[in-house]
Parts: structure tokens; sequence; C-alpha cells
């Protein structure tokens, strides 16, 4: 929508002739604009709603300004017409003609109303006089003044268009597929009062339903304005709500799956987790009977106690078969979660207890081992026959092979024949004098 030039001294008939076109083509823009506005989607969904809020406060203030505006336009149409009248009087117009033509082009020669131009401003306008009979404008005020309800108007038939657009069918989507996994929730278990997944699903349930409510009857509640903006519709609807129900809903989808998951290898994770702990007694029950024969076989050793295996976890195991069973998959998906890692836990325990248990049969094993491999040494040096190795050799087995055994006394012996070894394969030798030499006295 335009605006007029400005007032000045008495117009000529070329300035006549051009502002009257001027005038044509705005009166014919301003027309275009007002039944646009008139058959907007938005004016005509914001007539048929109940509406509620700021939504409600601001359509009352945009239907009078829309009443104001045609009131106006109706008067701008009046005004041009008679000076189109006066124009087509004559050929040539007369001095009068171009006086009183000046006046209607430039002067305040539009009298409107009253009870309609003395309504409140483009933001709240009322239907209701200021105490005068009528209001004269000039034909660049009038248009200003259109200008200004037209632009109110419209941002507001925009910006509620534009909210009724974008969210009430994204909250449809959403609560379709909000009902679509609740059905999901519900075949596997997943219910209020009994899993959280499921009282998040009656949340964003009412959640969305409100919100949807809020949507349709107040629209400008849920638009946010772009900053420095001041163009009709200038922002974006608020959709902070939408968004975060629809990452709590994605939420619940996953916790879900989860649970489908484990109904679809519920089975083979229970035999997983009986072979667990299977083999964790297994392992208690073999470090019980090495601990007897460690008893037995080494003496002046401690030999840690082995416990048995915990009955919690069987009964936990029992309790899962038992959801399992009864396809209450919401309670079996934490509980086998829990029990797969005490079941791993429970057999690392078992296997650390066997050793511990076995630790003094490995440290003879590995006496003995040390033993024959400083014999195999002495052998290989032509020293084998050595009566001294050969007594050193002798005790340190004797210790090794008795039970019960002593591991820090035969230890000691291994370390005899080791040091006599050692002295023996670094001392220089005669040739001539080569052969088996007692030193039982030398020690």
């Amino acid at each position: 929508m335009g605006v007029t030039g400005p007032p000045g001294p008495v117009m000529d008939r070329d300035e006549v002739d051009r502002a009257l076109a001027r005038l044509g083509a705005e009166h014919e823009a301003i027309e275009t604009s007002l039944l646009a506005l008139q058959d907007h989607a938005g004016r005509r969904l914001l007539e048929g709603a109940e509406l509620t809020g700021v939504t409600k406060e601001r359509w009352a203030s945009a239907e009078v300004s829309i009443t104001l505006l045609w009131a106006y336009f109706d008067a701008y149409t009046d005004a041009l017409r008679g000076a189109r009248d006066i124009r087509s009087r004559r050929r040539w117009s007369s001095r009068e003609d171009l006086v009183e033509l000046t006046e209607l082009l430039r002067g305040e020669s539009v009298t409107v109303a009253g009870s309609v131009a003395g309504a409140a401003g483009p933001d709240a306008p009322a239907l209701h006089g200021t105490g005068k009979l009528s209001h004269s404008f000039s034909l660049t005020g009038l248009v200003d003044r259109m200008n200004e309800l037209y632009a109110s108007s419209l941002d507001m038939v925009v910006t509620a268009d534009a909210v009724w657009s974008a969210l009430p069918a994204r909250i449809d989507l959403l609560a379709a597929e909000l009902q679509r996994t609740r059905r999901l929730a519900h075949s596997v278990g997943v219910r209020p009062g009994e899993h959280p997944a499921g009282d998040d699903l009656e949340r964003i349930t009412r959640t969305l339903t409100s919100l949807r409510e809020q949507v349709v009857s107040d629209p400008l509640a849920f638009w946010v304005r772009a900053q420095g903006s001041s163009a009709p519709g200038g922002g974006r609807p608020d959709t902070t709500v939408y968004d975060r129900e629809a990452r709590a809903l994605e939420d619940v989808r996953r916790e879900i799956d989860a649970v489908l998951t484990v109904r679809q290898d519920a089975e083979q994770r229970l035999v997983r987790l009986r072979d667990v702990l299977s083999r964790a007694d297994r392992t208690l029950a073999e470090a019980r009977t090495a601990r007897g024969e460690v008893l037995a076989k080494i003496a002046a050793t401690e030999v840690p106690v082995v416990s048995g295996p915990p009955t919690v976890l069987q009964e936990q195991l029992s309790t899962a078969a038992e959801y399992r069973r009864h396809a209450q998959w919401h309670r079996l998906s934490p509980l086998l979660e829990s029990l797969e890692q005490k079941a791993e836990d429970e057999l690392l325990r078992a296997r650390e207890s066997l050793t511990a248990v076995t630790q003094p049969l490995a440290v003879r094993a590995e006496l003995r081992g040390r033993l024959d491999a400083y014999k195999a040494k002495v052998a290989r040096h032509g020293l084998a026959e050595d009566p001294f190795l050969i007594e050193r050799y002798d005790a340190a087995r004797r210790m090794l092979w008795s039970a019960p055994c002593d591991l820090r006394v035969a230890e000691q012996a291994v370390l005899r024949y080791q040091h006599a070894a050692a002295e023996l394969l670094t001392a220089p030798r005669v040739p001539e004098q080569g052969g088996p030499q007692d030193r039982r006295g030398e020690q």
C-alpha cells in the first residue's frame, strides 16, 4: 500500500492528472490488499475458532481494525470518485476546479464519522467515539492510517496461520507415533505404574493433548518474534514444548526396543547365565579340592578358605526364568543385565580363589623345575658325578618330593644346590686332575 505526495500550492492540470493516476493505482493496490486479507485462510480460521488468551484479545482488536480499514477505504473511494468527477467536468479545468481539486487531493478533505475515525490505535482499536461527531483526514493521512491498521491486522492473521500450519500437524503426527508406541509398550508389559517408561508415556500423552488444545485456541502464545523484524509475520512458531516431548518419546522408544531385544534373546541369555554360574561353581569345587590337596602336601603355609557359591544368584536366576515364562519382559530386562554382570564377577572370583589356593603347588612345581634345570646344566658340563653336588641335589629333591613339603626349607635347599653348582661351573679346572672331588670338608 503506497503513500500520496505532500500537500502544496494550487496544482495545475498536469499535476492533477498525475495525482489522480497515482491515486487510482493506489486505490487498486489497497483494494487488492484488503480483498487478500479478507480471503486469507488464517482470517477465516480466526473467525471460526474458540479463542483464548492473548490471541482472543488481539483478534478482537484485529476485527475492529479490519472494520476500520473498510470504512476508511470507502471514504477514500468516495473522495477519489469526487475528484475524478470534478476533473471530468471540462477538458481544461478552470481555476476554481483546480483549487477544489487541490483541496481534495492535498487538504484534509475526507470526513469520517466519529464513531469510526475516533477508534483507538492499531494495536487495540475499539468502535467508540472520542466525543467528536466526525474526523477529517487528508488522503495521505488516510493512507498512512490504513497502512498501520493493515500491517497490524495482517501480522495478527499471518502469525496465527503460521502457528496453526506448523504445530497442530506436527503434534498430530507425534500423537500418532505415541499411540503406536503405547500399543507396543503394552504388548511387552510396559505399563503405567509398573515401568518408568509407561509413566513417561502417560505424561507425554497428557502434555501433547494439552499442548494441542492451547495451540488451537491461543496460537499467538506459541510465537517467537524475530529480533529487529517489523514485517508482518516476522518470527517462528515456538516448538520448545513439542521438541521436549518428542525427545522424551524417542527415549521411551529406545527403552521399549531394549525390552523387545530382551524378549527375542531372553532364552539364549538365560542359557549363557546358567553356563557362567555353572563354570563358577565347578571352579569353586575345584578350588576346594585343591585346598585339601595343598593342606596334605604342603606344610608351613597359609592356604585361603574357599567359600561356597552364593545362593542369591541362583534365586535371581530362577526369578528371571519366572519372568520369562510370564512374559514380564520389562522386569526381565534390568534383572538380566544385573545378573550377567554379577555372574561374570562370580566366575572371576572363583578363578581367583583357585589361583590363590593352588599357589603353593605352583611354587613347589617351580622349585622342582629349577632343581632339574640346574641338574641338567651340571650334567652338560661333566659334573653330574660330583659327590658334593649329588649330596646337595638329593637333599633338595627329598624335601620337594616329600609330603608335607616345607616350601621355605625346600627353597633354601634348592638355592644351596644352585650356589654349589655355580661355584663349580665358574671355578678353573686342571685337566690332569679332573674327575669328581669330595668338597664336604671344605664346607
